[in-house]
């Protein structure tokens, strides 16, 4: 039987539920995506709308993936047959998650976090961590300058405000900034243009759509909130030491050997931990070794896609 996942329509949103749904079918299972059309995560009529229609086209006992995205259009709909795939808390109203037979997150904090704050229940609750593919290590920018690589949409929650700040700390060290991301906020887009005007750095920074990872020296993240963390562990699966915020699974994901893990929204101790690694080329190639063995250590798509396949069968 056919095996639905339900996403946003903008190719640039549920990714990782997009993963699982090209990784399922390597397991012999087939798998169709409906993409909705109209606004998530707080769903206007036409998101509801599209959610109800494309519902109704399925038979009443095929099993259903829905991103967490876009859960809360299928509010007041039967929960049978279905498995949410959360990354994050949801952000608008979804009481239907506290129906549903199966719920997968990334990480045991999430599991916490939505049974405490959301009350389902910890036994529907699943922890499923993303894959990740073969990569190759990261050759780096064989240059005096060292250049930081961020991946993330340009939305507030990924922080790259707080980043530009404690990179605008260090003027006196030898960086260059890479911003790769979609600005699915246009606003805060601009936002941070202004900002790095500002502090004076724009000559300094780059903002591309595509991460160019085989010239980034080491990779920097200042999320103020991260279901899993999924762009760092693409860093460490390609040889990046890393700094980040200890916000999510971050803290289990990175070990003290293959990066620096700062306090969220903490400009001070993030601009602290980025000139000892932009300055001190040992410790960052030791970091980049650490973080290299560990990244070959975490499980594929086709591991964790099997496991959700057991789920939904």
């Amino acid at each position: 039987m056919t095996t639905t996942l339900f996403v946003p329509a903008s190719p640039d949103t549920a990714r990782i539920a997009r993963r699982f749904a090209q990784a399922l079918p390597t397991l012999g299972h087939t798998v169709q995506v409906a993409e909705l059309p109209g606004r998530f995560p707080d769903p206007d009529q036409a998101a509801i709308y599209a959610a109800r229609s494309a519902w109704s086209t399925l038979p009443p006992d095929a099993p259903r993936l829905i991103a967490g995205d876009v859960l809360a259009a299928f509010d007041g709909l039967p929960p049978h047959h279905v498995t949410a795939l959360i990354q994050r808390p949801p952000e608008a109203d979804a009481s239907l998650l506290r129906d549903l037979p199966h719920v997968v997150v990334p990480s045991e904090i999430m599991q916490t976090r939505l049974a405490h704050e959301f009350g389902v229940p910890a036994d529907r609750i699943a922890i499923i961590p993303p894959g990740i593919d073969p990569l190759p290590r990261s050759a780096g920018s064989n240059s005096s300058t060292c250049h930081i690589l961020t991946v993330g949409a340009l939305v507030p929650r990924k922080g790259q405000d707080v980043l530009l700040r404690a990179l605008g700390q260090l003027f006196d060290l030898d960086w260059i900034l890479t911003i790769a991301g979609a600005p699915q906020d246009p606003a805060y887009a601009d936002s941070l243009h202004r900002l790095a005007r500002d502090l004076r750095i724009d000559s300094r920074l780059r903002f591309v759509s595509a991460p160019p990872w085989d010239q980034a020296d080491m990779f920097a993240l200042a999320s103020h909130d991260e279901g899993y963390g999924i762009a760092i562990a693409e860093a460490m699966r390609r040889g990046l030491p890393v700094a980040v915020t200890s916000v999510g699974a971050v803290p289990m994901l990175v070990g003290p050997e293959a990066g620096i893990v700062c306090a969220p929204n903490d400009v001070e101790q993030l601009s602290k931990a980025m000139r000892r690694l932009i300055f001190d080329h040992e410790l960052r190639r030791d970091m980049a070794e650490v973080a290299w063995q560990a990244g070959q250590l975490l499980p594929s798509w086709t591991d964790q896609a099997r496991r959700l396949a057991e789920l939904i069968a």
